[in-house]
Parts: C-alpha cells; sequence; structure tokens
C-alpha cells in the first residue's frame, strides 16, 4: 500500500473587514487569517504542528500581506480626515481669538467646505466650539498623517486666513496656529515660514 505523506501550511480566517490593497490600488474587503503546518497523509491534515503566523488576504485580488498593512488608512478614512482635521483646526483657533465675529465665522464655514465638508455651517461651528481641546489636537494630528509637506503648508495656510478675517494676529492665534502646526507635523521654524508668508499675501 503506497503511503503519501508530507507537510503543509493550511490557513484559516479568524477576521475580516475593509483595508486599502495597494496591489488594486483602492479599498477592498480582507480575511485575516492564521496559517498553521501540519503532517499530512494523503494530503489531509492529521497532526497539527507550529504556527507559521498571521496574513492578510485581499478578497478581490488575493493578494496577501502582513498584518502591519492594516495599520494604514483606507481612502474612505482619509477622505474623512481632512475635513475633520480643518474643523478641528478652525476650532482651536476660534477659541484663541474671538468666536462671535462674523467675518471670522464665515471665513472658518468656507475653510471647512473646502475640505469637503459641504453641509458645514455656523451650528456646527457652536458645536466644535464645545468640544475638548485634546480632542481636536488628535483630530489635526490623524489628517496630518494622510497629508505631505507641501498638503500639511497649504492646511496651515488655510488656518492662519480663518485667524486673519477680523484683522491682525493676536498672540493668543499665533500660539494657536502653532500648535495646529505642531499637530500636523511641522517644526517652529517651518510654521513661522507659512504663518509669516500668508500674512504678507493677505495685506
Amino acid at each position: 500500500m503506497l503511503l503519501i505523506f508530507g507537510l503543509s501550511v493550511f490557513f484559516r480566517t479568524i477576521d475580516e473587514g475593509t483595508f486599502h490593497c495597494h496591489r488594486c490600488g483602492g479599498d477592498r474587503a480582507y480575511r485575516r487569517r492564521a496559517g498553521r503546518r501540519w503532517f499530512t497523509l494523503f494530503f489531509l491534515p492529521v497532526i497539527p504542528l507550529g504556527r507559521v503566523g498571521e496574513v492578510i488576504e485581499c478578497r478581490t485580488c488575493r493578494a496577501r500581506f502582513q498584518a502591519s498593512v492594516l495599520r494604514l488608512p483606507t481612502a474612505h478614512e482619509m477622505a474623512a480626515a481632512l475635513p475633520a482635521g480643518m474643523r478641528a483646526a478652525v476650532g482651536l483657533v476660534l477659541r484663541a481669538g474671538d468666536p462671535t465675529d462674523p467675518a471670522t465665522r464665515r471665513r472658518a464655514v468656507e475653510a471647512v467646505r473646502g475640505y469637503g465638508e459641504h453641509n458645514y455651517d455656523d451650528s456646527a461651528v457652536e458645536a466644535d466650539l464645545r468640544l475638548r481641546e485634546e480632542f481636536l489636537d488628535e483630530e489635526v494630528t490623524r489628517a496630518g498623517g494622510q497629508l505631505t509637506v507641501e498638503a500639511r503648508e497649504w492646511f496651515l495656510a488655510q488656518v492662519v486666513r480663518v485667524a486673519l478675517a477680523d484683522g491682525g494676529l493676536s498672540d493668543a492665534e499665533r500660539q494657536a496656529l502653532h500648535r495646529v502646526a505642531g499637530d500636523l507635523g511641522l517644526s517652529p521654524a517651518h510654521a513661522l515660514g507659512v504663518i509669516v508668508t500668508t500674512e504678507g499675501a493677505a495685506r
């Protein structure tokens, strides 16, 4: 009688979700699969051996990735992070100045709508002004993580224009702008350059 035996790796699905597949180039469904080596007899698993780790498998193209790929944001998450980050940045700057100034609030609404939240309005400004500053910092940091250096500069410039809507920058507004810049990942010197350049262009 011929016996056919060997070693094979078998995977089982332990989780499912959505991730950004680099091979497909978009958000796709995935399966998180745990692998284990088995001793096989007649190609059937008989004796479990060592574990071989986990992989993330795209359900569309079947490509497999390391589990660390799940730490990367999906396109949907990136799209949501930018308007949320601008809302938070505007909230931090409005608190440092006069949040009741009509020109400033109008410019704040325009800035947030420019980042994709088209329904943002004055009532939303009021709601954001009641949020914890720590939460606002986190939202700006999350947005900064999606942006290139040039895009961070443009983002900060938009916030500077909000602060300038009621006139020159106060010391408190400058501190708030540097706080936003730090959340975005810009150095103090880099932030100062963007702020001064934007001020100069507004004169």
